[in-house]
């Protein structure tokens, strides 16, 4: 095992042909060699030999659904999954003596990926107001710190209490408990960033905010679209299942401004033909749109169903599904038919032909899934994309019957466990009055802040103690000068966190490191081994179990982190075991189950094989909408624009990377090596602009508020992206996001949609 790198790495940026098929041989060496580079070949045997597996650890690198027991691979995980999971079991350690050595000045200096480098945090730490160092804390004097400054506010909601989807469902489950016992609903959360627009459209139109399909449903499919989509990086396991539903005779569609290796051909790593092979070809079909053009994709295709049934009455719509389980459909059918084709074909930037061929598609199949991610909901107009989609499903019945749905695809492998668990600023009153019945406690009704207005608020000083659970807040977020000002300005910051990242840089004038136990971790309380649980993409909840021992004695679990802080905030004002909770988890879902539909009996069903898999009324034909039926919705035609000389910006994720963090500066799949500051433009697009290959250029952001938003030092890249449209990684370009750029309705940020202008910049 080498020692962790003490500078950053010389970036020199190559460029190479970006591949054309995904996984493989590379993928397995890319893999093992980040890991062992991480920690020593038996820790890694254990964490790969256990993860995804029944009563193993669950990867935390995304939410794809595991395979039934009994039809899992012995190594059934990505190449991004096995990095990721130890990266999280690194042998390196950060002690006191790195931040005596390092001030938070210096280590804000720092890269992500230098950050992240260093290994795992192993004491708590304080940051005091007149210091530039972090300095060690006892557990009971840093708890009590946080307590006294949360019971030193005028009014509980001037804090705010953040979670990422690294947090178990028992973790989840406490700290909104906590949060409303003490009386505020502030509880924005990682959906807030990628998946709200999802939730809005769903609850309105379907009643729920999840998706519909299982991954039997995805093997089973004749037909599935992959929208705003990058599998073969951001959930590579879903390759696996594609190419099963491939074998099984469906057609996949991808929809999407960038050609991806995953998109393209899987060289399944399990199968000889994925060794020796030349795979498995995904996307039968390719529809490459131009940024945002996804919803009038949608309109084209339903206008052109609509009118295919004119020609056959009776044989494009399944009007039983229509008249039995919807409503609006008369309302939608007027307005579909008003959306012009000249308005459609300049916000997809496809020929009519292509949608046309995929409308094609859609009428010779009878089961049709649509899968989607934040290429779809990072835009303004992300809701009406989604409702539209949904448009789409119900007009051929594809809801409720077996291969057939909606399946948004989340990225953390717990998302959706925290909002079922109820980490949301808007719970309804169905779930608070749960709370109440089971703990005791009135919980405050008024909606709390999400991530976007939890910047706002602590930016205008209206939030003055920010807590994050997980995640790495300052640079998830948009804006990132406006983010970091706004985290400055709290009085205290505290962070719970398995390693360091640019979050424990930017701090309130006192800050808290609180370090956890990651998930690779064995976790013993005081009645013995505890596991937690977590809920995938697709409503199944199971185990998961740390399998190493911690990295420091000192570390504490989420849950033991939450209610030792609970007991003292709360000094017993309400009746809840803080002190039971944190020694036997299975008391917590108890509680869970008495107060959550579908967790009945949780205890007994989670541990066994596979776990539970929650119900979903749309299945059922249960529609919970004002109506009791799924609704269509008439959506205005819009569109994303640059004005001459601007192009789209998409952030976009490189293949080595995590989230926020980076494990190198390399992007195989796209040919980009050495370095980060990128920017991908189509090579016409670049010619137009009068810029070179490889030319040195800052990227300036344009809003409507007059503020300059820039990026510098990016070099130009050609790559065949849809025209007028361009792509850079986050969280670097976060900061050309303005904080109220965001989705209509949902408040999420338009990651995707980016105006921005190419200046050049004066080399060095």
């Amino acid at each position: 095992m080498k020692n962790p790198a003490s500078e950053e790495p010389d970036e020199r940026l190559t460029v190479t042909k970006p591949k054309e098929w995904a996984a493989g041989v590379p993928a397995v060496t890319h893999a093992l060699e980040y890991s062992l580079d991480q920690t020593s070949v038996s820790r890694v045997g254990t964490t790969l030999l256990s993860i995804n597996q029944v009563n193993g650890i669950d990867c935390p690198g995304c939410a794809w659904a595991d395979p039934s027991p009994g039809h899992r691979q012995l190594n059934e995980y990505c190449e991004n999954g096995a990095k990721h999971i130890n990266d999280e079991a690194t042998s390196r350690r950060i002690t006191s003596d790195f931040f005596r050595r390092y001030s938070v000045s210096d280590l804000n200096q720092r890269s992500d990926l230098w950050l992240n480098q260093q290994g795992r945090l192993t004491e708590p730490m304080v940051k005091r107001p007149d210091s530039d160092h972090y300095e060690p804390i006892s557990w009971p004097d840093a708890l009590g710190l946080l307590a006294g400054e949360l019971k030193g506010l005028d009014s509980p909601d001037e804090a705010a209490f953040y979670t990422s989807g690294r947090v178990s469902n028992e973790a989840a489950f406490l700290l909104q408990l906590f949060a409303r016992a003490f009386g505020t609903n502030n509880l924005p959360d990682c959906s807030n960033l990628c998946h709200e627009s999802s939730g809005f459209a769903l609850a309105e139109t379907l009643g729920t905010g999840k998706g519909t399909v299982s991954l039997e449903d995805i093997y089973h499919a004749d037909l599935i679209f992959l929208v705003g989509q990058n599998p073969g990086t951001n959930h590579p396991r879903q390759l696996s299942a594609l190419e099963e539903a491939k074998h099984n005779g469906a057609r996949v569609i991808a929809v999407n401004p960038l050609p991806e290796a995953g998109l393209m051909r899987f060289k399944n790593p399990q199968k000889p033909r994925g060794i020796v092979g030349r795979g498995v070809q995904i996307a039968d079909r390719f529809l490459q749109i131009r940024s945002g053009g996804d919803l009038a994709l949608f309109q084209g295709m339903n206008r052109l169903l609509l009118e295919a049934e004119d020609v056959r009455p009776g044989a494009v719509l399944d009007h039983d599904f229509i008249r039995s389980n919807t409503s609006g459909f008369e309302e939608f059918s007027r307005h579909a038919r008003t959306i012009a084709w000249e308005d459609i074909l300049a916000a997809t930037g496809l020929a009519r032909e292509e949608i046309e061929q995929a409308a094609d598609d859609v009428m010779r199949s009878e089961r049709v899934i649509v899968c989607w991610a934040m290429g779809v909901t990072q835009h303004r107009h992300a809701v009406p994309t989604v409702r539209e989609i949904v448009n789409f499903l119900l007009l051929r019945g594809n809801l409720s019957k077996p291969g057939a749905g909606a399946c948004p695809v989340r990225g953390h492998s717990n998302v959706q466990g925290d909002r079922t668990m109820g980490v949301w600023e808007r719970m309804p009153d169905s779930f608070l009055d749960g709370l109440r019945k089971e703990f005791g406690f009135e919980p405050p009704r008024a909606h709390g802040v999400d991530a976007v207005n939890a910047i706002r608020g602590m930016r205008d000083g209206r939030i003055k103690v920010f807590v994050g659970a997980a995640g790495n807040f300052v640079r998830a977020t948009p804006d990132s000068e406006v983010t970091e000002d706004a985290m400055r300005r709290c009085s205290l910051t505290a962070h719970i966190s398995t390693k360091l990242n640019r979050s424990h840089t930017v701090c309130g004038r006192t800050a808290l490191i609180l370090p956890a136990l990651g998930r690779t971790e064995r976790d013993i309380q005081v009645t013995g081994e505890q596991f937690v649980t977590v809920e995938d993409s697709m409503s199944e909840v199971h185990t998961t179990q740390g399998r190493l021992e911690p990295a420091s004695r000192t570390l504490l679990s989420e849950v033991a982190i939450i209610c030792r802080l609970a007991r003292l905030t709360l000094d017993g004002e309400a009746d809840i075991p803080w002190d039971q909770f944190e020694g036997d988890y299975g008391l917590i879902r108890d509680r869970i189950s008495n107060v959550i539909p579908g967790f009945q009996h949780f205890n007994r069903r989670v541990v066994r094989p596979g776990g539970i898999r929650l119900p979903n009324p749309v299945n059922e034909g249960v529609f919970h909408t004002r109506t009791e039926k799924a609704l269509f919705t008439c959506n205005a035609w819009q569109m994303s624009e640059a004005p001459e000389g601007h192009l789209v910006l998409q952030t976009l994720r490189s293949h080595d990377q995590w989230n926020t963090i980076p494990y190198t500066d390399n992007d195989r799949y796209r040919g980009i090596h050495g370095s980060r500051r990128v920017v991908l433009v189509n090579p016409q697009d670049l010619s137009r602009l009068a810029l070179a290959e490889g030319q040195l250029v800052d990227l300036v952001s344009v809003w409507g508020d007059g503020l300059e938003r820039r990026a510098e030092g990016f070099r130009t890249v050609p790559y065949p992206t849809a025209l007028g449209c361009a792509a850079a990684y986050y969280p670097e370009t976060n900061v050309l996001v303005p904080l109220d750029s965001v989705a209509e309705i949902s408040n999420q940020p338009t990651f995707k949609g980016v105006v921005v202008r190419l200046e050049p910049a004066a080399e060095e």
